[in-house]
Parts: C-alpha cells; structure tokens; sequence
C-alpha cells in the first residue's frame, strides 16, 4: 500500500509556500499559526527534511521544499479540480499569464469579445516578463516567447517581424527634410532607404533584443547598414514606452504587428521599408494533461481563432 504523508499538512505546505508566511498562511486557512507550524513540522518529520528556512521576516523554501513543492502544488490543483468536476461544478476559473506588450496591445482590447463568448469563464490575467518558467504555480496557460517544455503543448500565435513607425506629424516633417536634401521629390516617396533613417532620432526598446540599440542593429544590419557613432538614440526599456514617444512625435520606433491597429492608429505611419524577423514566436502554451478541461478548450480556440482575423498569425 501507498504510503501518504499526513495530508492535513499539504495545503499549509502549499499556503507557506506560496505567501511565504506562516502569519498570511493562517489567516487564509483559518486556523492559527501555531496550527500551521505544527502540520508543516508534521510534514518535516515524515519526510525527514527541512522544508524551510527564515530570512528575516520572510519564509524561503529549501532546495529540498522547492522539489516537494513542484511535485504536490500540480497535484492539489487536480485534486480539487477533479472534486469540482464530480460535484458537477465545470472548472473555469483561469489564470493567463502574457507578455506585457502583447497583452496590453493586442490581447486586452479583444478581452470583451471572449467575455461575452464565455462568460462561465472568469479569466485572470498576469503580466510576465519572457524568458517564464512553465508552471502551474505561475498560471493556468500562457502567452510567452518560451519554445515549451516535457509536459506542455503549444500553438503558435505570432513570429515576430519589426518595422519602422512614426506619427503623422513627424513623418510629413521628414519628407520636408529628405526634400531639402534633394533625396526625394515633391511627391511622398513610396520608398525610403534603411541609412536616411539615421539622420533622425531613433527611439529604441531595449527589451526587444536585450541590449541598449540592439533593435536599431537588429533592422539596420539587415538592410546591410550598421548603426552609426553619431546616430541619435533615445533609449527606453521597454516597447510601450517607445511607442508612447513615437506617439508625441519625438521620432522613429521600431514595432511589430500586434502593437499597431490600422483602424485605431490612423495617426501612426508605416514607413515603406523592410520588416525583418527577430526569430521570436509568441506562442499559447499550456499543460498537455489538461487539454480536455473547458476552460483551457475554450480559451485556445478563441486566441488561435482571434490571432487569424487579425491577421497576426499569418503577418
């Protein structure tokens, strides 16, 4: 016969864990800490290792408890998922864990469509920053840049392409100044070389290639310039805000295709340029054993469906 350890002590060893408090951990489970300290020292002395360990006010996990951890957390969720489902209660309470851009952009503002599709679906969505760790502590499903791991399926959405944008504004002051310069004639030109780019401010997103004007090198480098010493870069951390300054008319960004509406962004230009893929995909991803559930069903057929309309899955 299996031998169990004692399971009272399993959702205090999940609730410490995750709060890392034994205080939080008593307040959410209703009992008393002293309650909790004793199951997770029940815990303990079954298995005969320290399953945590203090750092001032916090409680951290031991190697040991993080593999413990990995192993019970997974099992709970489908305990009470099981539970619910023979209680006749269908499991549609999610968390969606998604890159920040893409969420704001691109999954957000279709939010209300999948509401009103689903309403038995109460949706929770998490910012991540990629590379993320495939786990269910994290989230239910993802959207994230990760290739997947043993264990996970995933659809792919979008494989990232960049490209130049500027307002309205700034791009006719552009066509003025190539003008003046004698590169392009009266009428707007329907196509602009990589290098004139240069002779304006480019605004950079180091979170696209990690590095300070890594996009710039990135775009310029395949349309066989570099990135010249006395190119005006203004550098932000992360594409929002680029697109943000863009928008105010402060200069040139690079973006992709789920950041840009043509119906909402009619202010914004498109620079008749290259795109150029970075190899990123933005993928669905979410943990095989569960395809079946409803949640999870409804949630990738609306997103794989969502990313087609939009046209960002075949861009």
């Amino acid at each position: 016969m299996m031998s169990l350890p004692p399971l009272k002590a399993l959702p205090a060893f999940e609730a410490v864990a995750r709060l890392s408090s034994f205080t939080k951990a008593a307040e959410e489970l209703s009992v008393s800490q002293g309650a909790v300290s004793h199951r997770v020292r029940q815990l303990e002395e079954y298995l005969g290792e320290q399953l945590f360990a203090r750092s001032g006010s916090r409680v951290l996990l031991t190697d040991q408890g993080k593999q413990f951890q990995e192993a019970v957390v997974p099992a709970l969720l489908q305990i009470g998922r099981a539970s619910e489902r023979v209680k006749g209660r269908s499991d549609t309470r999610l968390r969606l864990a998604v890159q920040s851009s893409f969420g704001v952009r691109w999954l957000v503002p279709r939010l209300s469509d999948f509401q009103a599709r689903h309403p038995e679906v109460d949706l929770i969505l998490e910012m991540i920053d990629d590379p993320s760790a495939l786990s269910e502590r994290v989230a239910d499903a993802f959207i994230t840049l990760s290739s997947g791991q043993r264990g996970f399926s995933s659809t792919l959405l979008y494989a990232e392409r960049l490209f130049p944008i500027c307002s309205r504004q700034y791009w006719e002051w552009m066509c003025t100044d190539l003008k003046r310069h004698g590169l392009v004639g009266d009428e707007m030109p329907e196509q602009v070389d990589a290098d004139w780019l240069t002779r304006y401010t480019l605004l950079s997103s180091s979170s696209i290639t990690g590095d300070e004007g890594g996009d710039w090198r990135l775009w310029l480098g395949h349309a066989g310039n570099g990135l010249p010493e006395s190119a005006m870069l203004q550098q932000f951390s992360h594409m929002l805000m680029a697109h943000t300054a863009m928008r105010y008319h402060q200069g040139i960004a690079l973006t992709n295709h789920y950041m840009i509406d043509s119906d909402e962004d009619q202010d914004i230009v498109i620079l008749p340029c290259v795109a150029v893929s970075t190899g990123d995909q933005f993928r669905f991803v979410y943990k095989t054993a569960r395809r079946s559930e409803e949640g999870i069903r409804s949630l990738h057929k609306w997103i794989e469906k969502k990313s087609i309309e939009s046209g960002l899955r075949y861009a």
